[in-house]
This record gives C-alpha cells, sequence and structure tokens, in this order.
C-alpha cells in the first residue's frame, strides 16, 4: 500500500527559517524545561532550524552558562521525543545554548540583553530577534515594554515578534485592556498568542479533512447535520495545581481557549486560501454568530459542576464554588449553522482522558426498514474525529446483520498511527517552527481573542448566584448534563 510520508517543518516548502536568537523569558521556570527547548532540541534534530541560531534563557536566578545547559539537557533528556539523546547530538545543541541574568523590570538587564544579540548578529549573521514569554501574565506587560523602550520590539512589522501564553486576561475587560496596551508599544501581526492546543497535528488536520474531501463539505450544515458534540476531557484531578486552577475554574482554563479553537475550526466556513488572516477571519465569523447570552439563557444551556473531594485538595478554598466540569450549548446563529446545537463538555476527574468531535447526522426516515426485525436500532449516522488518544477519524453507519432481517453500527476506520507510523511531532515544536518562520496561522488574534471572552463571561456573569453540582470521580460529570441534552432528544455519546 501507498504510504504518504509525514514530512518534517523542515522538508516543507517556504518554510526555511532565518537565522535567529530565541529568548526565553522565564526561562528557570517548568515550560522552558518541559516543552520550548525539548521542542527547539526537536526541530534541530529534523533539521528544520537555520545552522546560526542562538537560544537565550532569561530570568532571575543567578546561574552561569553552564548551569543553565546542564538544566535544559537533564529536562531535553527526560521530555524529548527523540530520547534517549545521543550525547553528540546534545553537544551539537547546547554551544548554541546561553543564559542572560536580569529582573523583568530592570532597564539595565535589557539594555545588556541589547548589546548580546547584537554582537551575535554582527558575529553568526542573526537575521532576526524572538522573544517567548515563558512567563506569569502579570509580566506580559511589564517585558514587552521594556523590550519597546530598548528598540527590540515596536509597532512596525519589521520589528522582533513575541510569544505569550495563555490566559489572554482574566474576562473580556482585562483582556482588552492587556490588547490594548501591548498594541501601543507592539505590532499585532507581530504578537503571537499561542494555544498549544492548535499545534496537535489531528486539530490542524481538521481544516485538511472539511476542505480537501469534496464528499463532506455538501453535507456540512444544517441540512444534513442534527448537532455537534465536542468533549476534552482529563482523568486527573487538579493535583498540585489547586491555588492556581480555584481562581480560574474549567470555562476559563479550557473552554474560552482549546474548546472555542474546535468549535471554530469545526463550524467556520471555506477560507479564500491557506492564509494566516484569511483562516482567522473566518474563525471570527463563527465567534460573532454567536448570541451574547443573557443571564435566562445561562440558566438552560450552560451546567457546571465540581468532582467530589475537589475542596479538600491543595490550596483550594473550603468552600469554593470553582468549576471544574462544564457543560454548554452553543448555537450558531448563521446559514450554516441556524438550529443546529453544538454541545461543549469538558472536566477534570472524568472517566477517561479523551478529547473528541462527534458530528452526528439527521436520522434517516424510519418507514422504509419497519419490517426488519430491530428498526428501532437505526442509528444516526455519526463521524467521530478522535484528537487523543489513538488519533483518527472514524465514520459510523448502518448495515445488515449477514443472515438476518436486522441492521447493527459498523465502523471505517482511518487511525493515524496504522498510517503514518508513530511520527507526532510535539505541539509545541510545530509552534515554535512556525513562530520562527513568522507563520501565525495556529495562533490567536486579539479579536478571537475578546469574543470568546465575550461569550465566556456572559456564562460566568449567569452563574453568579446558581448552585453547583457534583459528580463523582470517575465518572462523566452530573446528571445535569445529560438533562441539557436529553432535552433536545439527544444524549452524550460514549467516546
Amino acid at each position: 500500500m501507498f504510504q504518504e510520508p509525514n514530512p518534517s517543518p523542515s522538508t516543507q516548502p517556504g518554510r526555511n527559517a532565518k537565522p535567529f536568537a530565541l529568548v526565553i523569558f522565564g526561562a528557570s521556570g517548568d515550560l522552558t524545561k518541559r516543552k520550548l527547548v525539548p521542542g527547539v532540541f526537536g526541530l534541530f534534530k529534523e533539521k528544520a532550524l537555520p545552522d546560526q541560531f542562538e537560544i537565550i534563557g532569561f530570568a532571575r536566578r543567578e546561574k552561569s552558562n553552564d548551569s543553565f545547559r546542564e538544566e535544559m539537557e537533564e529536562g531535553t533528556k527526560k521530555f524529548s521525543r527523540f530520547a534517549p539523546i545521543e550525547t553528540s547530538d546534545w553537544d551539537n545543541f547546547k554551544s548554541h545554548v546561553s543564559y542572560h541574568n536580569g529582573n523583568f523590570d530592570d532597564p539595565t538587564a535589557y539594555e545588556s540583553l541589547k548589546v548580546k544579540l547584537q554582537a551575535l548578529q554582527k558575529a553568526k549573521g542573526i537575521q532576526q530577534f524572538l522573544f517567548y514569554l515563558a512567563t506569569a501574565p502579570e509580566f506580559f506587560q511589564e517585558v514587552v515594554e521594556q523590550l519597546n523602550h530598548v528598540g527590540l520590539v515596536g509597532t512596525g512589522d519589521e520589528e522582533g515578534r513575541v510569544v505569550i501564553e495563555k490566559p489572554f486576561g482574566h474576562d473580556y475587560q482585562s483582556a482588552k485592556n492587556l490588547v490594548t496596551s501591548l498594541q501601543d508599544v507592539i505590532a499585532e501581526s507581530a504578537l503571537y498568542r499561542i494555544d498549544h492546543y492548535l499545534g496537535k497535528e489531528t486539530v490542524q488536520n481538521l481544516i485538511y479533512f472539511r476542505f480537501a474531501n469534496s464528499i463532506y463539505e455538501p453535507l456540512w450544515n444544517r441540512s444534513l447535520i442534527d448537532h455537534v458534540q465536542i468533549t476534552v476531557a482529563e482523568a486527573e484531578g487538579v493535583g498540585t495545581r489547586g491555588g492556581y486552577y480555584d481562581g480560574v475554574g474549567a470555562v476559563r482554563d479550557m473552554v474560552q481557549n482549546h474548546l472555542m479553537q474546535l468549535l471554530t475550526i469545526t463550524a467556520m466556513e471555506p477560507p479564500g486560501s491557506l492564509n494566516s488572516d484569511a483562516i482567522r477571519d473566518e474563525k471570527v465569523k463563527v465567534l460573532k454568530s454567536i448570541n451574547t447570552p443573557t443571564p435566562e439563557d445561562v440558566a438552560k444551556i450552560a451546567i457546571r459542576a465540581q468532582y467530589e473531594g475537589y475542596r479538600s485538595s491543595d490550596r483550594v478554598a473550603p468552600e469554593s464554588k470553582t468549576e471544574t466540569y462544564v457543560g454548554l450549548k452553543l448555537t450558531i446563529d448563521n446559514w450554516r449553522w441556524a438550529g443546529v446545537p453544538f454541545y461543549l463538555r469538558t472536566g477534570k476527574a472524568l472517566n477517561k482522558r479523551a478529547s473528541e468531535i462527534v458530528v452526528v447526522f439527521k436520522r434517516p426516515p424510519l418507514a422504509l426498514f419497519k419490517s426488519t426485525d430491530n428498526c428501532e436500532q437505526l442509528h444516526r449516522n455519526r463521524l467521530h474525529i478522535r484528537l487523543q488518544p489513538d488519533e483518527g477519524i472514524h465514520l459510523r453507519f448502518n448495515a445488515k446483520i449477514p443472515g438476518k432481517s436486522a441492521m447493527g453500527s459498523v465502523d471505517m476506520d482511518f487511525a493515524y498511527k496504522s498510517k503514518f507510523g508513530s511520527y507526532s511531532p510535539e505541539a509545541y515544536e510545530r509552534l515554535l517552527h512556525d513562530f520562527i518562520v513568522g507563520d501565525s496561522t495556529l495562533f490567536t488574534r486579539a479579536d478571537e481573542v475578546l469574543e470568546a471572552w465575550r461569550i465566556v463571561d456572559a456564562v460566568t456573569s449567569g452563574w453568579a448566584e446558581a448552585p453547583i453540582a457534583l459528580y463523582p470521580e470517575g465518572s462523566w460529570g452530573p446528571n445535569e448534563s445529560e438533562l441539557l441534552l436529553q432535552k433536545d432528544g439527544n444524549s452524550w455519546i460514549e467516546l
């Protein structure tokens, strides 16, 4: 059987990177050791980087270049998909890694950083300066303003580029304030808001699946689709993240970003091109077509719940009303989707770790099959797009059972692993490469962030006085979530 190769980033046309220096702010944190440096190392192994590049860790702690390299070696050997790491590979890579000590609010640290970057520019032909803010959100504005002050970023497109991690604000107003303050000192085109979910191969494949296959796009509308279910389930509880999570909750932590991204890619119109702005324009149109829920709406369309035992977790308030589960029904008021419910659910301490989009088609007329033994077993066709684990696409349809006047459901399966092998680049690996080459397609634009917060703010406001349901650990959530779908004659589909 012909096996289509899965190209590394370096083999994709038009994706060659210019020599660069990447400065990671907050480099002493866990993200740098677990994801960022192993991600750049993966690109190095794939030969997706130019010969000349530099990785500079910027943090407040005093440490030498050698001690920083040792920490990054430990993280890369533990978390890289290329582990075990060859000593020769790491020795070649670490020569590009160094450390720069400084406080985020110290102008002299940025002046010395600029001197260092200019020296690299002259000595090694570095052509672009890139900055990754692996910091707490309260430092975003400070760091970008300091970079602007020394001329390393600015409002011109030719200036340095910056990545910031989620959360992008805590609500609509804080997100808008952050957008406004950052746009005063850096061009929107140079600001990359990262959501690692968009780096997953299966999420990216949604665009290709929908628009590169003529058999699906004519069916992708309210005429034939009954409803859509989007699930992002986590089997683990909050663990040691109680202090952070208790001030955020599932709707801010997961719905505002990850689930909204999956919703927009599933529902968007075909873009005019694969250009980043063309794709992001269509995603924003989806969000703008979702009406702002009123408090009365929220009582009917949004379920919040908390797993039993959450309040006894480390650094969680004893009387906490923070939700660890969200069930949400949204409708998109446009010609393609009017009247089609989109059900979203996410939660911690659920039955299993799974992320899946299920497109449920309308039930066919039953009169034709009244004479069959199990007419009531005529199921609606379902398209399962599994994002994790065991990534793949499965189409469930009805077929006659041999030797009987009866029918049953069967699957047509596509599994990534059986088709393409075990090659699966880390999400951060893909997103880091896109950032290096200046491709913003898989990053979130300011207007998209604000539209998502508009919807989430309405939900949280509607919950202000509402009770919070409970569900046992290891279940699929509260009974109230099932009732949300039963009101429409539907039910959550087992993943």
